[in-house]
């Protein structure tokens, strides 16, 4: 028997439509830009830039929202809604007072917090009646740190997720009467 040379049907390319070459490019558009996205999500965005921070303003003790905090805390931790300002950068400042629970000894810390990439930045700090500032600030994630009071002030008032709430109002009402939401 002999063997025959198999012919295989010649390929020919259909030409395209110009609707069918702007779908493809709408299709890579929306890829690479989903792709940007998520490199924004992991990687934050390499583009932002911190706005100069104002000094720390002034604080009224008997104005403090408490921060819930656990049972075991010796430390009550407060808020002056005052001093809650979210800046065209979407860093949200504010002061924090601890105060020991039987009385006697307070700080403050002027602070700042970044919800889109759950960090934290400590810019002064308050005791003896004077703010010291906190030489070369720098972020921190808000998994890494020592103390839980700015962590608890993120997820119950200050951001939604990774962004600030729409507003101080909103913040200082969840802050005051606080719900659980699902996200």
């Amino acid at each position: 028997m002999p063997i025959l040379p198999t012919i295989l049907p010649r390929r020919t390319t259909r030409p395209t439509s110009p609707a069918s070459r702007a779908g493809r490019a709408l299709l890579l558009a929306c890829a690479l830009g989903a792709a940007a996205l998520a490199q924004a999500q992991v990687f934050g965005d390499v583009d932002w830039k911190e706005t100069e921070a104002p000094p720390p303003p002034a604080f009224d003790l008997n104005k403090l929202v408490p921060i819930t905090m656990p049972p075991y805390m010796t430390l009550k931790f407060g808020v002056d809604p005052a001093t809650i300002k979210i800046t065209g950068d979407g860093v949200v400042r504010y002061v924090v007072v601890a105060t020991h629970k039987e009385g006697g000894a307070l700080n403050a810390y002027y602070e700042g917090l970044r919800c889109a990439t759950a960090e934290y930045k400590s810019y002064a700090r308050f005791t003896n009646g004077a703010w010291d500032p906190t030489p070369a600030p720098e972020w921190k994630r808000l998994s890494e740190r020592n103390s839980i009071y700015t962590k608890a002030l993120a997820a119950q008032a200050l951001c939604r997720g990774d962004a600030p709430r729409g507003s101080v109002g909103e913040m200082i009402r969840v802050l005051k009467a606080p719900v659980r939401e699902v996200e």
